[in-house]
């Protein structure tokens, strides 16, 4: 039996890269997929093509997760639509790097508003529905930087780290009622934004990764079946760092 068969997940930013790459994993699972993005356009209606193949029920919402009123609407949408939700991926990010004496407050703003309150939003959103349903699995995307931080990138660290804190909090509100929540701190994965890197700075960030290669998006989506399926029901309040041992 597949590991996620008659659940709905829900995904937010899944239109493409690792959000994308999660939603065709749960559904190869048996898992019904709402994903949001903040315009479903030709990557999003493809994404839907793709997940919809696999025999499963999809749906795409555009939706700024940003958003506190829009995050209410788009999960009632959700449940009138499937019914229930019982995962949530809170996947939405952005980056806006720079040095702390040149960050602006908008560049601050910003990723923590689409990073953090976005999973904040959802969150918020979907407990109740758990809660009635008396289980659930809440998993938020982080990163190794949001563990030991990184130059250039206050903004998105702290929002990062926030999210390890966030799903550490709420496993333990939650525990009692079936719900639990972890994180996934990738490192190193193998994106669109990382090939478009120079090769000398690629090469020596693979020299700091143990397993001598970066992470694929299918390392990523394998660890989130595990925390999102049966496998993990005594897991919450944890961070898996998929990073091939690059932050030990």
């Amino acid at each position: 039996m597949a590991l996620l068969s008659g659940k709905t997940a829900l995904i937010t930013g899944a239109a493409r890269g690792i959000g994308k790459a999660i939603a065709l994993k749960f559904a190869a699972e048996g898992a019904n997929i709402a994903f949001t993005d903040l315009v479903i356009d030709e990557n999003g209606q493809a994404t839907e093509q793709e997940i919809a193949a696999l025999g499963v029920k999809v749906k795409g919402y555009a939706s700024n997760a940003a958003d506190f009123a829009q995050t209410e609407e788009v999960v009632n949408q959700v449940k009138a639509d499937f019914g229930s939700i019982d995962i949530l991926v809170n996947n939405a990010g952005i980056t806006k790097d720079g040095l702390m004496l040149r960050m602006t407050e908008q560049q601050w703003d910003a990723v923590i508003a689409v990073n953090l309150k976005s999973a904040f939003n959802f969150i918020h959103a979907c407990t109740p529905i758990m809660m009635r349903q008396r289980g659930g699995s809440i998993i938020n995307m982080s990163s190794v930087v949001g563990v030991h931080g990184n130059a250039g990138q206050c903004n998105y660290s702290a929002s990062k780290a926030g999210l390890i804190a966030l799903a550490k909090s709420i496993g333990q509100e939650m525990g009692a009622k079936g719900i639990r929540a972890n994180a996934i701190a990738p490192g190193f994965i193998e994106t669109a934004m990382t090939a478009a890197l120079p090769e000398a700075v690629r090469e020596e960030w693979i020299k700091k990764i143990p397993l001598r290669r970066g992470g694929t998006v299918e390392d990523i989506a394998n660890t989130a079946l595990y925390l999102a399926s049966d496998l993990s029901s005594y897991v919450t309040g944890q961070v898996i760092q998929v990073d091939g041992g690059m932050n030990m």
